[in-house]
Formats: C-alpha cells, sequence, structure tokens
C-alpha cells in the first residue's frame, strides 16, 4: 500500500512538472524583459535572465532547461542595442557576464539531468524493492483456514520499500501457523536474513508436528546461513484447536489479547527464550558436566503455551518500531496496551479496518513519521465456514 502511494505522489508531480514547470522560468524571462523595457534605454537589466535557467534546474528536465537558457541567451541579445551594450566601449564586462551566464546554463542542464536520472534509478529501485517484497512476505488473503487477519507492513526506509520485519501466515495440515519477526538490522543484510528465516519457516511449517519443532527447524537454518552475531526476534502462533493458540516465544514483544468487550492482556511467555540464532550462546550443560556457550548441548529451545482465543478475541502481534515509536513531544513510547482495546474491540469480523485505525493512530503519536520499520498483525479465529 505504502509503495502504490510513492508512486501516485511522484506521478502527481510529474505531471505537476510537465504542465506547470515551464512556466515558472518562462515567467522569470518575461518578468526581466519587461523591467528591462520599462526601465529605458541605458539601463541593462537582462544579467537577471541568469535566474531562468536555474530554476528550470529544478522544475523541469534537461532538454528544456536547454531550450530556457537559449532563450535567455537570445533575450539579452536582442535587448543588447536597445540597453546600449554594443556601445560601451570596454567590452570585457560584458564578456565576462556573457561567460557568468554561459557557465550557469551548463551547471542547470547538467543539474537538470542528475536530477532526471536520479529520479529513474529511484523508480527502479522502488520497483525491484517492491517485487522483493512481495516475494519474500506474500501479502496473506483476509482470511486463512479458520482465522481471520489483518497486516499493516511499513518500512521505514521509503527508497528501499522493505526492512527487517517479517511477517507470515499459513494454513498447514497441522492448522494456521503464523510467525512474526525482526531482524538485527537493516539493508540488504537484513533482507538476507528475512528471506532465510521466511523460507526455513515455510518449509517447516508444513512438514513440522509441533510448533517447537518448526522454530527448531528455523533457528538451524539461522545457524547455518546468517552471520553470526545477527539475531531475529521471533513469535510463533499456532491455531490448531478451537477456543485456543498455542504461542512460542523467541525474545519478541509479548502479543496482546484484545476481548470482545475491549479488555486487553499481556501475554507473556510463560518460557521466554532469546532470539533465533543466540541460542549456541546460552550456558548449556553436556553428559560431562561442562558448562559454557561452547559447550555442546541436546537441541532445545522455549516451550510453548496455550492461552483461550475465542471467538471475537483479536491476537494483537506487532514489532518493536510499534511500540518504541516516540512522540516528537515528550518523547515518550507508544501506549499500545492502553491504546488497542477501544480501537479493536468487536472488531474480529473487520480486522482490516481495526488495523488500519491502530496504524492512524500509531501515526499521530510518532508525528506523521516513523524512524523504524514496523508490522502489525491482527488475528482472530472465525468458527464460521469460509466463503465460496
Amino acid at each position: 500500500m505504502k509503495n502504490a502511494w510513492v508512486r501516485a505522489v511522484q506521478r502527481l508531480e510529474s505531471d505537476y512538472l510537465s504542465r506547470m514547470g515551464m512556466s515558472l522560468p518562462l515567467a522569470v524571462l518575461f518578468l526581466v524583459v519587461v523591467a528591462d523595457l520599462a526601465a529605458g534605454r541605458d539601463h541593462f537589466l537582462t544579467p537577471g535572465i541568469v535566474a531562468a535557467p536555474a530554476l528550470a534546474a529544478i522544475t523541469v528536465n534537461w532538454q528544456r532547461t536547454l531550450l530556457i537558457s537559449v532563450l535567455g541567451a537570445a533575450a539579452q541579445g536582442a535587448l543588447a542595442p536597445y540597453d546600449g551594450v554594443t556601445d560601451i566601449p570596454d567590452q570585457d564586462v560584458v564578456l565576462g557576464q556573457l561567460f557568468a551566464y554561459a557557465v550557469v546554463c551548463l551547471f542547470s542542464v547538467y543539474i537538470a539531468w542528475r536530477r532526471e536520472t536520479g529520479a529513474k534509478a529511484f523508480t527502479a529501485v522502488a520497483t525491484v524493492a517492491e517485487a522483493a517484497q512481495h516475494a519474500l512476505m506474500h501479502p496473506p488473503a483476509p482470511r486463512v483456514g479458520s482465522v481471520r487477519l489483518a497486516v499493516r507492513y511499513v518500512s521505514a526506509a521509503d527508497a528501499a520499500q522493505i526492512g527487517g520485519d517479517l511477517y507470515s501466515v499459513l494454513e498447514t495440515p497441522h492448522g494456521v501457523r503464523a510467525l512474526i519477526g525482526d531482524v538485527r538490522g537493516k539493508g540488504l543484510a537484513a533482507v538476507q536474513t528475512s528471506a532465510v528465516v521466511l523460507g526455513a519457516f515455510r518449509e517447516a511449517a508444513f512438514d513440522e508436528g509441533g510448533l517447537d519443532r518448526v522454530a527448531l527447524r528455523v533457528d538451524t537454518s539461522v545457524d547455518r546461513h546468517v552471520a553470526t552475531g545477527d539475531f531475529i526476534t521471533a513469535l510463533f502462533a499456532q491455531f490448531d484447536k478451537p477456543g485456543s493458540v498455542e504461542l512460542l516465544h523467541y525474545g519478541h514483544v509479548a502479543p496482546l489479547r484484545v476481548a470482545r468487550d475491549g479488555t486487553v492482556e499481556t501475554l507473556d511467555p510463560v518460557d521466554p527464550w532469546v532470539p533465533l540464532g543466540l541460542a549456541g550462546m546460552i550456558a548449556a550443560q553436556t553428559p560431562d558436566g561442562r558448562e559454557g556457550p561452547g559447550a555442546a548441548r541436546e537441541p532445545g529451545g522455549p516451550a510453548p503455551w496455550r492461552v483461550p482465543l475465542v471467538d471475537g478475541d483479536v491476537l494483537v502481534m506487532c514489532t518493536d518500531g510499534v511500540i518504541e515509536a516516540r512522540n516528537p513531544h515528550d518523547g515518550t513510547f507508544y501506549p499500545l496496551t492502553e491504546r488497542v482495546g477501544p480501537l479493536v474491540a468487536g472488531s474480529g469480523h473487520d480486522l482490516d479496518a481495526a488495523v488500519e485505525r491502530v496504524y492512524a493512530d500509531l501515526l499521530r503519536h510518532a508525528g506523521g513519521s516513523l524512524s523504524d520499520d514496523v508490522v502489525l498483525l491482527l488475528l482472530s479465529p472465525d468458527a464460521r465456514p469460509a466463503a465460496r
């Protein structure tokens, strides 16, 4: 959605400049010529025309900037006899002004060319990044199996349109399984790590019978393919039984349960665990009793825990970009737990509107812009049969 807005704004700006961009430097040319004529003979005002190509450099493309430069030179040449320039004994001053005008014109054409080239490059990067985002994230349908959902993904990196936050919701033979995570770092390295995590999850979610086994498969892939020291906070969820959801915590933001009446409960993990990729740093004990981060250890991890979640309740999962969004006036973090209740209550069957309300409230708190990537994922069990 954000990408579509960016492209729409760019198109509007391009259309505006193509229609109105020429009028501004032409208006400068016209005003300088009129002022020179009104001032009478022997009043040399035409050097003011130098503002026209400089203005064109930031409003039109390089071809039109060059045209404005030529028109400005022609206007100065036509007014030269009227202003008495040809009668000046010392032509060095005139030649100096002409040289300065030529230099400004050349720089203006170059700046316009660079601006146009940069805009094309930005469009190309945004297009490729959008394709990468869709390839990685696979935006889910409003309903996956017996679970309704809505998601809001926003990258803080406008040029890239994708960051280190990730999510996935899949219908598997073991129930609907969901993952939300946050990769340490930004840029291409974070995108690569996201691809590793999501790829491993999509395979394991179908193959493994237990949610802990799914997470262990993902953690193993991270150990193999992600640089040492990098990590990913993650939260796994599994909807496999009516009236409840199973959760598994890997150092991520705790989820919230919003009841139909707006009551909010923080679902703190029973067995909190370190992020994916850091399990090897935990002191482990081997059969011989030796302990330490480098000790051989049996495969392990956190224990899943189950919480009630009935039809009409909403499970709110997010990344730390939400709860760490600061108010620009007082520096306070966004109080998600305090605000999410009335924004989400009773919206189990209209989660799209609910996630938009939460995101709009988040933006208002943050002063209209975010400094970190954000994922808001709302999930709600739906006992009604899926529409066919």
